[in-house]
């Protein structure tokens, strides 16, 4: 498996289905969140996926180099509007270890300047 499968696999089961034991099969300590909202440590996130409604997360590319694996997706019901999102995971023998990411309102493509749209 890739690490970008298992990132992919590991975001839906974890944030759109909440399952939480996939921290135990994508996921490893030491965990470091760059994530404000969210601590470091999977404690971090076992506290913070209850808080979420119904979550959708369409990641729209993905992009694999090395340890890393960028995603950039729609994310609706974590916020009150949609999102776009850039997550940035860093792996360790196939675990994610290490999360950033970039957060923006979604905008329609009729809303912008350039008129195009932001996935």
């Amino acid at each position: 498996m890739s690490n970008t499968d298992i990132v992919l696999t590991a975001m839906h089961e974890f944030f759109e289905l909440k399952d939480v034991t996939a921290l135990d099969r994508y996921w490893a300590e030491p965990y470091t969140q760059h994530n404000p909202r969210v601590d470091n440590g999977l404690d971090g996130l076992r506290k913070f996926v209850p808080t979420l409604g119904e979550v959708s997360w369409k990641p729209a590319r993905t992009v694999e180099q090395g340890d890393l694996v960028i995603t950039h997706s729609r994310v609706l019901g974590m916020y009150p509007q949609p999102m776009v999102i850039v997550d940035i995971y860093r792996l360790e023998n196939g675990r994610i270890v290490e999360h950033w990411d970039v957060l923006q309102p979604d905008v329609p493509a009729s809303e912008t300047v350039s008129g195009n749209p932001m996935i």
